[in-house]
């Protein structure tokens, strides 16, 4: 590794904890409504989610281009190249590490599904962009995404299992840092988390029931050996956008149990 991409990582890791709390808002075309929710006006979102002050932001390039200017300096930015959905409706790669580059990025993120037909394709874009990053020396932070097609339709599915070999394929393409979702099993996340040279950061997950739920999902990957977290529906999507960033940071960087965290983050 040599030293832009170790001083690039050393912005989203800054943390004394060494720990990332990371924010996303990089996969709206799995979404569908852009009228509702917490992205629907996308100018907000980004506001409310900078004062949750997580350590980074993940966004797709145009995002960037047009509504980060704002915020340059206040946390890192992650520029999104992958655009997929799990039943590969869409599955295009479509920034390169050069953009990322322009748009003044900390790392280019590459979010990628695995297993069933099309996963080769997925793959050459972990490897195209690892390699095209390698002279600029930008950080590629790869989201990989097990799938299950049980029912005639990918889907994705976090099981150790799945999680295991997310993780392998992000060792074997050279990517810097890797994303997964947690498989819901902690000693079986701890043992995939301590056979990996790389390190692992959890991924936010589907929409949850409720704070607590999400809080302790982070608690136990942070416990098995993940160096941190990336919120997007559970962040953006919270009614209290700011409550919920000093939860998870409180889980993420401070230690404290998830019940605890839950109960601080609605005092202030």
């Amino acid at each position: 590794m040599g030293l832009g991409t170790q001083i690039r990582l050393s912005r989203l890791f800054s943390h004394s904890s060494g720990n990332l709390f990371g924010a996303a808002v990089d996969h709206f075309v799995g979404y569908g409504d852009a009228r509702h929710g917490g992205l629907s006006d996308l100018p907000a979102a980004l506001e409310k989610i900078i004062a949750a002050e997580p350590d980074s932001l993940t966004v797709q390039p145009g995002t960037a281009k047009a509504a980060w200017g704002p915020y340059a300096g206040k946390t890192g930015l992650i520029v999104q190249a992958g655009c997929f959905t799990a039943d590969d409706r869409i599955h295009e790669l479509i920034t390169t590490p050069e953009d990322a580059v322009r748009l003044g990025a900390d790392a280019l993120a590459v979010a990628i599904p695995v297993n069933g037909p099309t996963e080769g394709p997925y793959l050459k874009w972990l490897t195209d962009s690892v390699r095209a990053a390698a002279p600029l020396e930008m950080p590629i932070v790869a989201h990989i995404y097990p799938r299950v097609f049980d029912d005639g339709v990918g889907r994705i599915h976090f099981d150790p299992e799945g999680i295991a070999y997310a993780v392998r394929v992000g060792i074997e393409t050279g990517v810097d840092v890797i994303k997964v979702g947690y498989p819901g099993d902690e000693a079986a996340f701890a043992e995939i988390v301590k056979g990996c040279p790389v390190p692992i950061v959890l991924a936010g997950g589907p929409k949850t029931a409720s704070l607590l739920e999400t809080l302790t999902q982070i608690e136990e990957g942070v416990r098995a050996g993940a160096k941190g977290a990336v919120l997007g529906r559970n962040l953006w999507g919270a009614d209290d956008v700011t409550a919920a960033g000093r939860a998870y940071a409180g889980v993420i960087h401070d230690g404290l149990p998830a019940e605890a965290a839950a109960k601080s983050a609605t005092k202030a």
